[in-house]
């Protein structure tokens, strides 16, 4: 894989891509004599996860192994204490993150000796390290060899390790550290845009919405006639289409046979279009009170695969989708009886099975 992602990043979208090029790329790494180290934020591993045994043998192998473990991940904390402790017993550095900071980003850092140089290998996503979860829930993820992401990615771990206190960083979006702030200078931007009549809008799709101050950064740019479509799972304290404060921002909820978990960012920002994958839900505590890891996605077809087909899809979705009205109540899509019916995971599962019908042939 590491031949394969230094030709380019690839981005992968679960579960209609397989988990198996995640797991993949931890044992190449893992037995791969060039690769000197790994380091990784592990939230939810579940108690069969392949992957904390993989980070055992790499240590085995002599291997630099940090794991960073969540101890206090709701419903696996007793699965993240044993696996910490076992990895502790193989001679990995396991840490806990800062004090009063609940880990929650999720990246892989592998650095391998090429010729007489180093290369940092990263695999940044929105979903967790656990191969049974990315079974049933949707998420998105970026393999890539970016020079300017995997210098960020060292220092972040450096900061998650007690060995600086990093205050800025070249292309990641981290929480605490610079995510809010660059996120308000993303929506003001689109402001900016607006009114000297350039391209402008934002696509959102994430599983909260709540923090005030995001909010009326949202309600900022509606006012200034920015159009904002937001795909909100779940809570969602925004409301939309009240006059003079939210007219050009909807709301969809989309619940399917998976639980819809990626986080996805678009702004249209003038015409030179900018993405974002990452961990990061709009709640205060995701802001303030969590690591949280948020990429750019820079490779032109990855960037149009995400606007135009994914974000796309559950704009279109009239199946499972619900609009959330200015009265805080959700209904269905207008004309969604009248209309052919088109469901987003419909779509993205036929998708996946026309690819393996493809490759097959």
């Amino acid at each position: 894989m590491f031949d394969v992602i230094k030709e380019g990043d690839l981005l992968v979208h679960h579960p209609y891509d397989s988990y198996d090029c995640v797991t993949n790329f931890i044992n190449e790494a893992v037995d791969d004599p060039k690769v000197l180290a790994i380091k990784m934020c592990l939230y939810r591993t579940g108690p069969d996860s392949p992957i904390p045994p993989a980070l055992i043998r790499a240590s085995e192998n002599g291997k630099q192994v940090t794991a960073l473990i969540e101890l206090k991940a709701r419903f696996d904390e007793e699965h993240n204490i044993e696996w910490a402790r076992r990895l502790d017993e193989a001679g990995v550095h396991v840490v806990y993150g800062i004090m009063g900071l609940k880990t929650h980003g999720k990246l892989t850092l592998v650095v391998r000796r090429e010729g007489d140089s180093l290369k940092r290998y990263m695999h940044i996503a929105s979903g967790n390290y656990n191969p049974t979860t990315s079974c049933t829930y949707t998420d998105v993820g970026l393999f890539t060899a970016n020079d300017e992401i995997g210098a960020d990615a060292t220092e972040l771990f450096n900061y998650l390790t007690g060995c600086s206190r990093q205050t800025g960083y070249r292309q990641l979006l981290v929480a605490p550290v610079n995510l809010r702030d660059k996120m308000d200078a993303l929506i003001d931007r689109e402001i900016a845009h607006q009114k000297a009549g350039r391209p402008a809008g934002i696509v959102a799709k994430f599983n909260r919405l709540a923090d005030r101050q995001m909010i009326g950064k949202f309600y900022e740019a509606s006012r200034a006639g920015v159009k904002i479509e937001l795909i909100v799972r779940g809570v969602c304290v925004l409301r939309p289409g009240v006059a003079g404060l939210s007219e050009t921002i909807t709301v969809k909820s989309v619940v399917g046979r998976f639980l819809e978990h990626s986080r996805v960012f678009y702004f249209a920002n003038g015409g030179s279009e900018e993405l974002y994958i990452g961990s990061a839900d709009l709640m205060s505590r995701n802001l303030k009170h969590r690591i949280e890891v948020v990429t750019p996605v820079h490779d032109p077809a990855l960037k149009n695969y995400l606007k135009d087909v994914v974000l796309d899809a559950y704009l279109r979705d009239n199946a499972k989708a619900r609009l959330l009205r200015s009265d805080g109540t959700y209904d269905r899509v207008p004309g969604s009886d009248r209309n052919e019916k088109f469901d987003s995971q419909a779509f993205f599962l036929d998708q996946a099975g026309h690819q393996r019908l493809s490759d097959s042939v």
